[in-house]
């Protein structure tokens, strides 16, 4: 398959994906609730961590002018806020496979980001990680396929480093990797095979304040973690990092990934034949098949939360690609037979068509997620309009499948008031004072006003 045809394909299905998960509200999943319903009662954008407010920024702030231009329907506002927490990773991740698009090894790479960071972590699309893991393998791609338009990519890079500056914790290596690999490509001479980086004087300015807005980001980062090092939210987050392996949708790519390229090192021959390829193909039955996984074993399920769980060891992982792609485009000398075996055209293009298989199957249960989605939130709904007053939560089967896959008890009351088309119709609440385990932003566990706002279907 020719990498026009994979480059096109792929870029319709992300952009299709964004559009249906916007349609169907999923940034309301869990955080996404409270989150929504306080940035409307405030008609303000609501950062709750500094470190981490620039993505707050850009995916919340056309909601407050929305509300002052009047719009009151919270399903259409709801619709909005997902729309904007899709579309930056998935813009991002757009500009880096553009970027790619001509070169079937470097395509490769950004494709397995996709299969084995995005699809398996974005169910918690509210996470700031989404938007940080795209930016920073953006801004890579444009550092490394950099073609005389330097004023152009220096712009770039710039805004994708204010970006990064208030994005993640996990910027505190991504960070300053993404600065070294900028500041090395300005260095590099025409034996790299490409074009050397920018030349006049306006490039390398911006060329050097986008690395240290990167390296500010790991500074940032830095001082969030050692502000939150002993918080009882931040101490439950490390704990869980290891984790991941309750995400299915992550560790089967992950596992798959990681073996192709171990085997890989050892055999590079192997790349030229098809031994990758069937593999590759294996590996998207298996992940296609973890919707059905739960008939043979009803413990082995899909678990939406799991993606929160598995967004530490993303961004390992997005941390090893950034490696291996400035590995494949700066090691020119002595070349290791394994980079030499992937800038092969007739090795790189079948490996490129093989990871988009797998990524078309990484869609299998994202969409199988969303549509229990659907089905819990059209159940929430219908509790909310078609009641009054206070409805305990404990008396509802939100532990039973298919609703604790979604269920996040202090968000119940956020959820309540989105859901609502009139004022006195129900709202949800669970037993508890959240004195044992408390959310990180009190009022996230509180009912929000929202007065004059009202779901629309």
């Amino acid at each position: 398959m020719p990498s026009g045809w994979v480059y096109r394909g792929v870029v319709l299905l992300l952009w299709t994906l964004a559009v249906l998960n916007s349609v169907i509200c999923r940034g309301l999943f869990w955080d996404g609730a409270s989150f929504l319903a306080i940035v409307l009662d405030a008609h303000a954008i609501r950062d709750y961590y500094p470190e981490r407010e620039h993505v707050a920024w850009v995916t919340q702030a056309p909601l407050p002018v929305l509300v002052e231009f009047g719009v009151r329907d919270t399903r259409l506002l709801a619709i909005a806020y997902s729309a904007l927490l899709f579309a930056w990773p998935t813009g991002l991740y757009h500009l880096a496979l553009s970027r790619v698009r001509k070169d079937p090894a470097m395509l490769t790479a950004v494709l397995a980001a996709l299969a084995a960071v995005y699809m398996p972590t974005s169910f918690f699309i509210v996470g700031e990680y989404n938007v940080a893991y795209a930016a920073v393998l953006a801004a890579v791609t444009v550092v490394l396929t950099s073609d005389g338009h330097a004023r152009r990519d220096g712009a770039i890079l710039l805004a994708l480093g204010a970006l990064c500056i208030a994005s993640y914790e996990a910027m505190v290596y991504l960070g300053p990797l993404t600065a070294l690999i900028l500041l090395w490509s300005m260095r590099r001479g025409p034996d790299a095979g490409r074009e050397a980086g920018p030349t006049d004087d306006i490039a390398r300015l911006l060329w050097r304040l986008a690395a240290l807005a990167f390296l500010a980001s790991a500074v940032v980062a830095g001082v969030a973690i050692a502000e939150y090092w002993n918080h009882d939210y931040f101490m439950r987050v490390r704990a869980a990092s290891f984790n991941f392996w309750q995400n299915l949708q992550f560790v089967i790519p992950f596992a798959g990934l990681g073996l192709l390229a171990a085997a890989s090192l050892v055999m590079p021959s192997w790349l030229q034949s098809r031994a990758p390829i069937v593999w590759l193909g294996l590996v998207a039955l298996a992940l296609a098949a973890t919707p059905f996984l739960r008939l043979v074993s009803p413990e082995t399920i899909l678990f939406p939360p799991a993606h929160y769980i598995a967004r530490t060891a993303a961004g390992w992982l997005v941390g090893g690609l950034l490696v291996a792609l400035w590995l494949y485009v700066g090691w020119r000398r002595r070349t290791p037979k394994v980079l030499a075996e992937l800038r092969r055209p007739d090795v790189a293009r079948p490996l490129s068509a093989a990871m988009a298989v797998l990524l078309f199957a990484s869609v299998v249960p994202d969409l199988a997620l969303s549509r229990l989605w659907v089905g819990y939130l059209g159940y929430f709904r219908g509790l909310v309009a078609g009641n009054s007053g206070v409805i305990r939560a404990n008396d509802l089967p939100m532990q039973q499948w298919p609703y604790r896959l979604f269920a996040q008890d202090w968000t119940y009351p956020a959820l309540s008031a989105l859901l609502r088309s009139a004022p006195g119709q129900a709202v949800v609440v669970v037993d508890k004072d959240y004195r044992s385990n408390p959310p990180f932003e009190p009022a996230c566990g509180t009912v929000p006003r929202l007065e004059g706002f009202g779901w629309r279907d």
